[in-house]
C-alpha cells in the first residue's frame, strides 16, 4: 500500500553538511503517485534565501555591479499603481524579495538592528536584493493536471478506491500521530512561500491582475510608508494560509481519532472529518474553513473549502474561493517509529492564482502529548492601533478616536487608502459587501 522511508541515521553527519541531496533525501520526499500527488522537485527543496547586497550606510541605494537602477522604483515613487508596466521589472523592487520589503525597516523578523536595510535617508536609500537569485517559478505551481480542487480530490478518492481503499481506522490500526510537531529547515532555509526565496515579480506572475496591485500596495506600505497592517499587531484573524508560516498558528499538535483528525496550535484549530462529504455546516464561511479526509493507508489526504479570503504579510490575498488539497505522509525512522510528516498542499483559487501553486514542509514529531508541555492560547489583548495609519502602542486609560474596521472589506488596505493614498489614482474598485 503506502511505501515507507527510512532515516539512515549512520550518514547523518553527511546529511547535515551536503545543501541539494542532503536533508531532503530523508524528508520533504513522499511516496510518488504519478499525475496525483508526491511529485518530485527539479530544485533544491528548501530553496536559499535572496541575500542583501551589501551592507551599511555606504550603500545606500547603491546597485550591484552591473545592475542599472530603474529612472523610477517603488522607493522612489509618489504613485505605485501609476507603475504597472514596471512592477515585473526586479529592479522596481531593487531585487528584494517580498519578505525581504517587508523586513526593510528592521533586522528581519523579530531582530532589531542599528543598521536597517532602508538606509540613512529613508525611503529613497533602501538597499538593494541580489539580482540574480531567484527560485523557478515552475518549482512553485501545481505539477498536478487538475484544475479545481474537486477534481484533484476525486481522483485521489478514486485511486485509493481502486487499491481497495479508502483506508477505515479502528483505535486499534489507526497510525498514531497523537503529539506535538516542530519545524524542518534544513540549513536555515525555509519553503518558498516565506516569500524569502523569490524575486518580487515571480511572485506577482502567480497572481491574477487585482490581485497583484492588491499585494504590490501591501509591499509598498510595507517597505516603504512602514505601516505594516498585520493581524497580529491588531488582534485580526490570522487567517487559513498563516499555517503554513511561523507563528502560533502553525500546527504543532495532531490528535487521531477514527472520526476526526485534530490539528492544532496555540491559536488555531482544525477539524478533518473522515469519510464525509461537503457541507460539514452551515454556509457561513470559516476562518480555516471546512476539511473533509480519508485515509489512503497510512496517508490523509483532505481537501479544505468554505475559506474566508484574507491575508498574511509579505505574502499575497487569498480570495473566499480558496480551496486545497492536503496529503500527510508519515517518515518512519530505521527503527520502525514516527520521524515526522511530510504535508503537501496544492492550493487552488481561480480569483487570486493564474494556476494552482503548492507548498511541500516537513513536520518533524518531537514528543508525546503524555509529556508535552500544555497548549497554551492565545488570547489578544492588543495595546495597538492605527494612529494615523501606523500601528502605534496606546497606554491604558488614554482616549483615541477608533473606526471600528470592516474585518470582511480588506481593513488593512481601509487604513492604506485613508491615510496615504489621498493623492495616489487608485483604480476604480467594485465594493465587496460579501453576498453572493
Amino acid at each position: 500500500m503506502t511505501a515507507h522511508r527510512t532515516l539512515i541515521t549512520a550518514w547523518a553527519p553527511f546529511l547535515a553538511c551536503a545543501l541539494a541531496a542532503p536533508a531532503a533525501w530523508a524528508q520533504l520526499e513522499p511516496p510518488q503517485v504519478a499525475g496525483l500527488r508526491g511529485a518530485p522537485y527539479t530544485a533544491v527543496h528548501p530553496p536559499p534565501d535572496v541575500l542583501s547586497h551589501g551592507e551599511g550606510p555606504e550603500w545606500n541605494a547603491r546597485p550591484p555591479d552591473g545592475v542599472e537602477a530603474l529612472p523610477v522604483d517603488v522607493f522612489t515613487s509618489t504613485d505605485f499603481y501609476r507603475d504597472r508596466d514596471l512592477w515585473m521589472d526586479s529592479r522596481y523592487w531593487r531585487c528584494n524579495s517580498p519578505r525581504q520589503m517587508a523586513d526593510m525597516r528592521s533586522g528581519g523578523p523579530g531582530q532589531g538592528t542599528t543598521d536597517p536595510r532602508i538606509g540613512s535617508d529613508p525611503p529613497v536609500s533602501a538597499r538593494w536584493g541580489d539580482c540574480d537569485a531567484d527560485w523557478p517559478r515552475d518549482a512553485i505551481v501545481s505539477p498536478y493536471p487538475f484544475e479545481t480542487a474537486d477534481d484533484h480530490y476525486r481522483a485521489l478518492l478514486a485511486d485509493a478506491e481502486s487499491r481497495g481503499g479508502p483506508t477505515r481506522h479502528t483505535y486499534e490500526t489507526m497510525p498514531k500521530w497523537d503529539g506535538t510537531y516542530g519545524q524542518y529547515n534544513p540549513e536555515r532555509r525555509l519553503v518558498w512561500n516565506f516569500m524569502r526565496a523569490n524575486q518580487t515579480p515571480t511572485i506577482l506572475s502567480l497572481l491574477t491582475p487585482e490581485y497583484q496591485q492588491r499585494l504590490v500596495q501591501q509591499l509598498y506600505h510595507e517597505g516603504v510608508t512602514a505601516a505594516h497592517a498585520w493581524s497580529a499587531s491588531y488582534c485580526w484573524p490570522e487567517g487559513f494560509m498563516r499555517q503554513w508560516a511561523t507563528g502560533g498558528t502553525r500546527a504543532n499538535r495532531i490528535v487521531v481519532t477514527p472520526d476526526l483528525v485534530l490539528m492544532m496550535s496555540n491559536n488555531m484549530t482544525r477539524v478533518v472529518h473522515l469519510d464525509r462529504e461537503f457541507p460539514v455546516g452551515p454556509a457561513v464561511r470559516q476562518w480555516y474553513g471546512d476539511t473533509i479526509g480519508f485515509w489512503d493507508g497510512d496517508a490523509l489526504i483532505t481537501m479544505t473549502s468554505n475559506i474566508q479570503g484574507w491575508n498574511q504579510h509579505s505574502s499575497w490575498e487569498w480570495s473566499n474561493a480558496l480551496e486545497t488539497i492536503e496529503i500527510l505522509t508519515p517518515v518512519y525512522d530505521a527503527g520502525g517509529e514516527l520521524a515526522g510528516i511530510d504535508w503537501e498542499a496544492v492550493l487552488y483559487d481561480a480569483e487570486a492564482l493564474v494556476e494552482p501553486v503548492r507548498i511541500l514542509v516537513h513536520r518533524p514529531y518531537q514528543e508525546s502529548l503524555a509529556t508535552a508541555d500544555r497548549l497554551g492560547r492565545f488570547e489578544c489583548a492588543s495595546r495597538l492601533y492605527p494612529i494615523g495609519g501606523v500601528a502605534t502602542q496606546v497606554a491604558p486609560g488614554e482616549l483615541i478616536e477608533y473606526r471600528v474596521p470592516d474585518l470582511l472589506n480588506r481593513p488593512w488596505a481601509q487604513i492604506w487608502e485613508e491615510h496615504f493614498e489621498q493623492d495616489m489614482e487608485r483604480p476604480e474598485r467594485e465594493l465587496d459587501l460579501g453576498f453572493q
